[in-house]
């Protein structure tokens, strides 16, 4: 199996803070090569992507290489946001995973009709959640390809 040897940017959208401290220091602990930077809700990951707003003189801001998604976030929706990503045509090679508490199928049926990469349920514990984000890291960063 073979190591990436530069740094990958997650780029998290998720308004539950202790969600995003949570994945933040299971990336740590996974000790995989991986920048993430987080923002609060849809509508501030869209300006990331799109250098607007706050992150309007953040031209050479890094691309993410891979996007985690919470589904239910205030000013904009989760299936809104990817579908806007993957009907964006340098946008939509971005892998999006959802990592929401949603069990609902319609929700499952709804992030993978839109063109989302994977739907992860939330861990209940901390234990779960870093193994779920070594898994995760593994799969993503040394065995998949991605189009940095």
């Amino acid at each position: 199996m073979k190591l990436r040897q530069t740094t990958v940017t997650i780029l998290m959208a998720d308004d539950d803070e202790d969600d995003s401290l949570l994945v933040s220091e299971a990336l740590a602990e996974s000790q995989l090569p991986i920048e993430l930077l987080i923002v609060r809700n849809g509508e501030e990951l869209m300006d990331y992507l799109y250098h607007r707003g706050l992150y309007a003189d953040a031209e050479g801001a890094t691309r993410p290489g891979l996007i985690m998604l919470d589904l239910n976030m205030p000013k904009k929706h989760g299936f809104d946001v990817i579908k806007e990503i993957k009907t964006h045509p340098e946008l939509r090679i971005i892998p999006v995973i959802v990592m929401t508490n949603s069990s609902n199928k319609e929700d499952i049926y709804n992030t993978y009709d839109l063109g989302a990469n994977s739907y992860i349920i939330k861990p209940r514990t901390f234990t779960s959640l870093v193994e779920a984000i070594k898994t995760l890291g593994k799969y993503w960063f040394e065995i998949v390809e991605l189009p940095l």
